[in-house]
């Protein structure tokens, strides 16, 4: 029977055309939700901007008073620098999201943006790394000397680094080159030649394994860093609880960090890949991977705003000179003191700087 008929013959009296209403057709799986991916995503990265910058911003200011005079300091300063970096990114990814602008600002977030986005989020991932070789190499083989240690080796490191992360991602900027076919739906696997869709796959797989070697080692280098700890005060029996917490602390709240927001993202990341260069995906199960893809990714953008706390935590420099520039009243003298003294122990010191 006719919806319409049906409405105009309950006859209660009102407008039949009132009561006409068109039937609404079932949601088609293959059209992405709106809300979700132009209102919901770009306000989230838009607060995270917000903080990333504010808290970078202060990092980087308090961080140009500290002195590199250790590598894990170098390493630290360049995170706020990728973190600051990839902050600067958001803007464009928001606008384009909420289509907010031309549609040559999408292309620019698929040709450059997008890949600068991802370049320091992985320098970022990888300074995490060496400060965790860093500490593994001081705390439990302190007997040992090498080069590695020096602040001059750090920063040729640290140089090192950069260029190749660059190396492997700018080719995704230059192989990105094809015409726009349609500018009301800029899609950016589109605008990349075969060899760029090759690449953007086969660099994709690196950063992810990438991620998992260095994930992999932290947790072994903590979990080894962990046990020297232990067993060092459990035999001099001085401050051991209080030690315990602290690197306890300092230790798993890097490993929550790197499990709360890179974990989910590489895990979505394979099949998401996946989807976009193969021909055997369903749009339904495309789209269920776009959404796995982008809000876990949003996980990952907010260690911005996560890794200045750290800094404040788990580094003893910065937390002084950020004290000190702030004038923030700090720990009674007789408490310094017994913090020198207990600094004077190198396992101490590497403790208060994990």
């Amino acid at each position: 029977m006719d919806h319409c008929n049906d409405s105009a013959g309950l006859g209660s009296g009102s407008d039949p055309a009132l009561n006409c209403t068109a039937p609404q057709p079932p949601a088609d799986p293959c059209t992405p939700d709106a809300l979700l991916l132009q209102r919901v995503l770009p306000t989230l990265y838009l607060l995270v901007f917000l903080g990333g910058v504010l808290l970078n911003g202060v990092s980087g200011w308090v961080f140009c008073y500290i002195p590199s005079s250790k590598s894990f300091i170098v390493y630290l300063k360049n995170i706020v620098v990728a973190d600051f970096l990839m902050s600067l990114t958001f803007p464009f990814k928001i606008l384009s999201d909420a289509g907010l602008g031309p549609w040559q600002l999408t292309v620019f977030v698929c040709r450059a943006s997008a890949v600068l986005f991802y370049v320091n989020m992985y320098v970022g991932i990888v300074f995490f790394g060496l400060i965790g070789f860093d500490r593994y190499y001081k705390i439990v083989k302190p007997l040992l000397t090498s080069a590695i240690q020096s602040v001059a080796y750090s920063r040729v490191l640290a140089a090192t680094v950069w260029l190749l992360m660059l190396l492997l991602a700018v080719p995704n900027i230059i192989l990105t080159d094809q015409g726009v076919r349609d500018v009301t739906r800029v899609q950016c696997m589109e605008l990349k030649n075969p060899l760029g869709l090759q690449w953007h796959k086969a660099s994709n797989y690196v950063f992810v394994s990438l991620f998992w070697v260095v994930f992999l080692l932290l947790v072994v280098f903590y979990t080894a860093i962990t046990r020297k700890i232990f067993q060092s005060h459990l035999k001099s029996r001085r401050n051991s609880v209080s030690v315990q917490r602290k690197s306890s602390r300092n230790i798993f709240s890097i490993m929550f960090v790197f499990f709360v927001c890179f974990v989910p993202y590489h895990v979505a990341r394979i099949s998401y890949t996946q989807s976009q260069t193969g021909a055997h995906f369903g749009c339904q199960t495309k789209w269920a991977l776009q959404y796995a893809k982008e809000f876990t990714l949003l996980l990952s953008a907010a260690n911005v705003c996560l890794d200045p706390i750290i800094y404040f935590f788990l580094c003893q420099p910065f937390r002084e000179m950020l004290c000190k520039k702030l004038r923030i009243p700090q720990r009674a003298p007789q408490d310094l003191e017994t913090s020198r003294a207990r600094r004077g122990n190198m396992i101490q010191e590497s403790t208060e700087t994990l």
